[in-house]
């Protein structure tokens, strides 16, 4: 078995690192490198960085960032946001990201994720989905949330897989920031339907959640934000705790 992975996410705006509710109340936390290279030390698997109105202001990626990441950190990251031609990736790719996060370029020209799965490998490729459950019908947004799609999630998951996307990596938009559990029912329902490993985002409050998102969402990966950047639940702790639950886990 696999072992799952716990994976810190840094939105990034202007520069730093920033964390909101629902998408919303968005305030500061710290440099992205230095909170990186901690959560590198600190035992993360992997890091997750995106840059969230890249998108909506209409911009490019943040590629000298891209690059102090990776002279700084030792294990895989993954960069997002705003990325939504293949030269985007190649840039990124040779600045040093190990995996490239598309979302809402993915919704719109679908064919980007066949294209840069066949010119950088499917494990390259992290197709990323934010949802809203709206009246029991998961509804996927683009515009880091602005805007609904017409898209629903699990079958855009599988067209993605399909298309060559080697991870998932969903985002319930009703849970995101709230720390009341990830959204474990979809996850188990996505993850049912896939062949390839789906992240969990949205809802990280406490140590039992990550059980929760492992055992009953089957997720392969939990990625969460606050309770990392400010601390409430230490990565050490938080892998000591899963191991201590019979979760597969690298300490």
């Amino acid at each position: 078995m696999l072992a799952k992975r716990i994976i810190p996410c840094l939105d990034v705006r202007d520069g730093q690192t920033v964390k909101g509710v629902n998408f919303l109340n968005i305030r500061n936390v710290g440099d992205p490198v230095e909170l990186g290279a901690k959560y590198s030390e600190d035992g993360a698997d992997e890091l997750v960085f995106l840059d969230i109105t890249a998108t909506h202001e209409k911009r490019k990626l943040f590629y000298n960032l891209v690059r102090r990441i990776a002279q700084h950190i030792n294990i895989p990251f993954t960069i997002g946001g705003g990325i939504n031609e293949i030269s985007d990736a190649e840039k990124l790719l040779s600045a040093g990201a190990d995996k490239i996060s598309i979302n809402s370029a993915a919704v719109k020209n679908p064919g980007l994720v066949n294209q840069m799965a066949k010119l950088f490998g499917n494990q390259f490729v992290v197709v990323a989905i934010d949802a809203k459950n709206e009246n029991d019908k998961w509804v996927v947004y683009v515009n880091g949330g602005r805007i609904a799609s017409g898209k629903e999630l699990f079958s855009w998951g599988k067209e993605a897989q399909d298309r060559g996307a080697g991870e998932i990596l969903f985002t319930s938009m009703n849970h995101d920031g709230v720390k009341e559990g990830f959204a474990c029912d979809a996850l188990a329902q996505l993850s049912a339907s896939l062949s390839i490993p789906v992240i969990a985002s949205g809802g990280a409050g406490k140590k039992e959640h990550f059980v929760d998102v492992f055992t009953k969402g089957k997720a392969d990966a939990a990625l969460a934000a606050s309770i990392f950047h400010f601390n409430e639940i230490p990565i050490p702790d938080l892998k000591k705790y899963l191991r201590e639950q019979s979760i597969e886990i690298r300490l």
